[in-house]
């Protein structure tokens, strides 16, 4: 074990476990969603990415809400609320199924509130760790939530996707739901340090006080800009790519849920080898590297357009799973050494905002798949990654040599 590693503390580590169990919640339901779409109401291309904007719509809606609360109320106690109305909103998918009242409409409305509870969760959870461990320990603990996350998007598609295929949709959201419980009573044996109380402003002045830190910093713009399409093209192609996959690659629902579960194993790859290759490469070295995996990547699920193998597919998968993971790592990093504490929660909620890029993606996705088909997609999102590693290679980011000092209020 690392000196760093032992720095870590046991109430960090139930941060870390509800993490586990949160992500896999999520991943769990996000795979069967669309596999219930397709299978069960039989969705094509344009209502799978109708569904899926649905689902990525509240990063756009309550990100900024979220922070603002982030930095001024307990931090887990918001966290615990808002994995409690996922639990509420996922169990009520499963008696909808149980009772054959499922519809489109009704499995996105209440995927939309689910996925609220994701959007709270995440916002405010890298919010709390700067406050949890000493900064020598940070990027180590960073590793460690996204591992625990990584393993979460290994085994949640394709637990989710095995569960819809052998038993029926209905099991999925209830093992989801019942991650989601477990998440919230982990949160509860948190020991969250106090903070310095919050002068109250009107929300729009404490919003822009975050925005204008994120917007104008030299190294958190291009950051953000770099995520923000990142995301569009991500979602571009995740859009269309069960219905793709079923119908040109010949996926059941079960290997649908196995090619997902390689972009966690991709993540689970990039996470356990993330503080050797922080080691052995620079800092900004480590942020750029994810980018231009993406591009990697986007490349090779595009080849199954010309050589329509799964086998590309799930290689497409792992390596947009163990490129960005270093991404994430780095740049979350990054971004609670700059910010100021009392920053921390509106900044995180900016971040988290570019994942407002997913429903314009998933959006996208949705129109170019109904008039032109899954192959243009594919195209387009390859334009799209490339774009995005441009936008970072070019910024002063990628020249960093270690990790900046931490920012104090």
């Amino acid at each position: 074990m690392s000196r760093e590693s032992k720095l870590l503390p046991p109430t960090f580590n139930r941060l870390a476990w509800s993490n586990l169990a949160a992500q896999s919640a999520e991943q769990v339901a996000l795979a069967a969603a669309p596999i219930v779409a397709v299978l069960m109401l039989g969705a094509g291309e344009g209502e799978t990415g109708a569904l899926q904007t649905a689902l990525t719509l509240p990063f756009v809606l309550f990100a900024i809400p979220a922070g603002l609360l982030a930095d001024r109320l307990s931090r887990r106690w918001l966290m615990a609320g808002a994995e409690a109305m996922r639990a509420v909103a996922l169990l009520a998918i499963l008696v909808a199924i149980a009772f054959g009242a499922i519809n489109l409409l009704l499995l996105a409305v209440l995927g939309f509130i689910a996925v609220c509870g994701t959007v709270v969760y995440s916002v405010a959870a890298p919010s709390l760790v700067p406050s949890l461990v000493p900064a020598s320990a940070l990027s180590t603990a960073n590793a460690r939530i996204e591992l625990a996350r990584t393993v979460a998007f290994a085994g949640g598609p394709a637990l989710g996707g095995f569960l819809v295929g052998w038993i029926g949709g209905a099991p999925a959201f209830g093992v989801a739901a019942a991650l989601s419980i477990i998440a919230v009573f982990l949160l509860a044996g948190i020991l969250e340090p106090g903070r310095p109380e919050m002068v109250r402003r009107h929300p729009v002045q404490e919003i822009k006080e975050g925005a204008a830190f994120v917007f104008n910093h030299p190294l958190l713009r291009p950051v953000f800009v770099t995520q923000f399409i990142f995301n569009t093209a991500w979602f571009l192609m995740l859009a269309v790519f069960v219905p793709y996959g079923v119908r040109h690659l010949g996926l059941s629902a079960s290997g649908i849920g196995t090619v997902l579960a390689m972009y966690g194993v991709g993540m689970v790859a990039g996470a356990l080898m993330a503080t050797r290759v922080m080691r052995w490469i620079s800092f900004g070295g480590v942020i750029g590297l994810g980018p231009v995996m993406g591009v990697v990547s986007s490349a090779v699920m595009a080849l199954t357009t010309v050589f329509p193998t799964p086998i590309l597919a799930a290689v497409s998968f792992f390596l947009l799973g163990a490129g960005p993971i270093l991404w994430v790592i780095s740049t979350t990093t990054l971004r609670q050494s700059v910010t100021p504490p009392r920053l921390l929660g509106r900044v995180s909620a900016i971040n988290i905002m570019a994942y407002g890029a997913r429903p314009l993606g998933a959006g996208l996705g949705a129109v170019l798949g109904a008039i032109f088909g899954a192959e243009i997609c594919l195209y387009v999102a390859v334009a799209g990654f490339v774009l995005q590693a441009l936008v970072i290679l070019m910024s002063q980011a990628v020249a960093l040599s270690r990790q900046p000092e931490m920012v104090a209020d």
